[in-house]
């Protein structure tokens, strides 16, 4: 069989290597390049459970999207039929504290990328099945009020640097479909959450602060609403992209539930709770503590899927509830993973982080 070659950036972090599961068990003609980094957040061990079929459909590159020299060779030597580009710092909190990283990694390494991709395409004759796919967030739009959603027309208006970077990123991207024909689609989508999610991230934050009765940090009064969007969801709203997305288009991928922090905080206790057998002055809600908000902190997300729902016919398959349940026990069930990954230098992190929003 003659295997159809993908490259796939930060293919070890959470979404990517999600991503990567699901394309090699439901593509049998793919074989995937995977570039990564492996900086904090990415990990070789998610993609450890490929099923042995797999192994040689599945190459790991650790290599940064900024080298120029790695790319040209990269698609020189494999002549990608496509790029999903997942490749990202991702960590509004990492960004208010170092916002460098963010604008090098998120801005320059999607330039980068992209000059990479435009001279092979071009160098290929322009195949029109060629698809360069951006995944993006919706932060990009910044905060909505009570009422509304985010449509694929609302203006960009980020709050963060990394919610900045992340729209830089989506500009050049488009450009470079209005200024070359490169045949990009860009997607934004809600919070995700599933398995090997960094546990910095809100949901493993907490599953693993109540499994360890640590405190439960909040920011502010705990009612930033964000639309929650299951990664295994998000992969098959990415696949729909890949086959059916029209180039220069975006499509706006989300869950549809929408949520409150302190109320999804209240659920994992709930949950953790029956399965620690906990209750009373044992229960996990004890343990929440309300910390100084953030700066820049959005109020609302919301994200209205309609278009990619309607023309690419894709919705999400799994309700928030059993999602969430199957998140819980994923962490529950694999501490090997959580405990590798938490390496002194993310404690230290954590604590520098957090430790100083405690209100006394």
């Amino acid at each position: 069989m003659n295997l159809k070659p993908y490259l796939i950036t930060g293919g070890a972090g959470f979404i990517g290597s999600n991503f990567i599961h699901h394309a090699l068990d439901v593509r049998s003609d793919w074989r995937i390049v995977n570039l990564d980094a492996l900086t904090y957040s990415g990990n070789p061990a998610n993609l450890t459970g490929l099923p042995p079929e797999c192994a040689d459909r599945h190459r790991l590159v650790q290599g940064d999207i900024r080298d120029p020299e790695l790319l040209q060779r990269l698609f020189r030597e494999n002549r990608f039929s496509g790029v999903i580009h997942f490749a990202a710092e991702s960590h509004v909190d990492r960004s208010i504290l170092g916002p460098d990283l963010f604008l090098e990694t998120n801005v320059m390494g999607t330039f980068r990328l992209l000059e990479a991709a435009k001279a092979f395409w071009a160098a290929e004759g322009k195949p029109e099945d060629f698809r360069f796919i951006h995944i993006s967030t919706d932060e990009v739009y910044g905060s909505l009020g009570p009422d509304g959603l985010f449509t694929e027309q609302t203006p960009y208006d980020p709050s963060s640097p990394y919610s900045a970077s992340k729209a830089g990123s989506d500009h050049l991207v488009k450009a470079y479909f209005r200024t070359y024909d490169l045949p990009v689609v860009v997607t934004n989508c809600s919070n995700n959450y599933g398995p090997y999610q960094f546990p910095e991230k809100l949901i493993p934050l907490m599953i693993l602060n109540i499994l360890e009765e640590k405190p439960l940090p909040v920011y502010g009064d705990g009612k930033n609403v964000r639309d929650w969007l299951y990664v295994r969801d998000h992969c098959e709203a990415l696949m729909a992209a890949l086959d059916k997305g029209v180039p220069g288009e975006t499509y706006n991928i989300g869950g549809n539930e929408e949520r409150r922090n302190i109320d999804i905080i209240h659920l994992l206790c709930e949950t953790m709770d029956a399965r620690l057998d906990r209750s009373g002055a044992a229960a996990g809600k004890r343990l929440i503590r309300f910390v100084a908000d953030r700066p820049g902190h959005d109020r609302r997300y919301a994200i209205d899927a309609s278009k990619i729902r309607e023309t690419l016919d894709w919705r999400p398959r799994h309700g928030f509830e059993e999602a969430l349940e199957a998140t819980v026990d994923w962490y529950l069930s694999h501490m090997d993973w959580v405990n590798a990954v938490r390496t002194g230098l993310y404690r230290k992190w954590m604590k520098d982080n957090y430790d100083d929003r405690v209100e006394k």
